[in-house]
């Protein structure tokens, strides 16, 4: 199927077609997988089209909350985790946090949307010097999407997304209070060779200039700037995709490694697309859910100085685990949108962050929202190690 795009949304039609799958230039041993034939569309002009139909795509900014090292899902009530993370969203944030509605347990959001007191945490990325220190890599605001101008002037944080197909299609179920998820594994250091290819559901892309230039596909889907590992060559900006799982088991809240009470489709992982949504899910997981997908940029330019880099001309990013690959970036999620607000937007056929009847705030007021790192260790400026005292592998 193919999308009509709107020039004034996207600024250039995509009239040729996509590139073929094929090595990744930015990874070598890192070849993406064929792409689905109608994905012929870009991220940004896609939605709108089909927005009169009843799908939606929430895409909106949280200000930063806290840096600090601590995991309430991986490591719950651990004053100190083994890593360091960046957090967004509800001030309910804890070392430890029950399977309660933590909307009811939230005074503020750093999200534009007020209502939207759920906590979303990543690793960070850091720069290792030639002489083995490390510095934090910071994030900067997303791209201008949609007139959405909070997006493009948070301090830190991130972007995040919630598909679905809306009316017309199966029905998607927003999550329930206490539920939370996780996706990815802290542990890997290389490529898996088993279980599923999640090249569409976690990915790095490399800009190839200054403001943006190569963000011309959907996330997780251009061979030419997106790749599973960390980028190999130097980049205007890197900006980390990780995408959840969209069928549930329709009862559990959590399971222990926060992953079982979630699958994908039948098809198996589907990139990010409102179409990939309305997938048929295993009977064991029947409920479909949003689509939630994050997005970090990542400053990388200040490191771009080649004197700054290894002689031997090997990338020098490291997330906050110590990998150096990449492959082990992931996501933490606890769902903590205020009463049916999230249902009722998954309903509406919204687009963006301006959802009709849904409660957006300034970005003044999100700034305001902020919690006290639980761990005092220095993070910032250059450090003989990682936070925790891990070191580059």
């Amino acid at each position: 199927m193919k999308l009509l795009l709107s020039l004034s949304l996207l600024g250039v039609v995509l009239s040729n077609p996509l590139p073929q799958p094929g090595p990744n230039p930015n990874d070598p041993n890192d070849p993406f997988p064929p792409l689905p034939p109608d994905l012929t569309f870009d991220d940004i002009g896609e939605f709108p089209t089909f927005n009169g139909t009843g799908a939606t795509m929430l895409r909106f900014g949280c200000h930063q909350l806290v840096i600090d090292r601590i995991d309430p899902l991986v490591n719950p009530r651990a004053i100190p985790s083994p890593h360091q993370h960046q957090i967004v969203g509800g001030d309910a944030f804890d070392a430890y946090m029950p399977l309660k509605d933590i909307a009811k347990r939230s005074s503020c959001t750093g999200c534009s949307y007020s209502d939207d007191f759920s906590n979303y945490w990543t690793s960070n990325l850091y720069f290792r010097a030639r002489n083995g220190s490390y510095k934090r890599v910071k994030q900067i605001p997303n791209n201008l999407q949609f007139n959405d101008t909070f997006t493009t002037q948070t301090e830190g944080g991130l972007t995040a997304y919630y598909v679905s197909p809306g009316q017309g299609a199966e029905g998607v179920k927003a999550f329930k209070p206490g539920f939370r998820m996780f996706f990815g594994d802290a542990t890997l250091r290389a490529r898996p060779t088993t279980g599923f290819n999640l090249s569409r559901q976690t990915c790095f892309r490399c800009y190839t200039g200054p403001n943006f230039e190569g963000d011309n596909l959907p996330p997780c889907q251009d061979p030419l700037v997106d790749s599973w590992g960390m980028p190999q060559k130097k980049c205007f900006g890197i900006r980390s995709n990780i995408l959840f799982p969209t069928c549930w088991d329709g009862v559990t809240l959590d399971t222990a490694d926060h992953k079982s009470h979630v699958a994908y489709p039948l098809e198996g992982p589907q990139p990010f697309s409102a179409f990939r949504t309305a997938l048929a899910c295993p009977s064991s997981h029947p409920v479909k859910i949003p689509q939630v997908m994050l997005e970090i940029v990542w400053d990388t330019t200040p490191f771009n100085d080649p004197d700054l880099w290894p002689t031997d001309g090997s990338q020098p990013f490291v997330l906050s685990t110590g990998d150096r690959s990449g492959y082990s970036q992931h996501a933490d999620y606890v769902f903590g949108w205020k009463g049916q607000e999230l249902q009722k937007a998954m309903n509406a056929g919204c687009a963006a962050a301006n959802c009709p009847g849904i409660k957006v705030q300034s970005l003044k007021k999100a700034k305001k929202c902020k919690v006290k790192p639980l761990v005092k260790e220095k993070s910032e400026g250059w450090l003989s190690a990682l936070p925790g005292g891990i070191q580059a592998q």
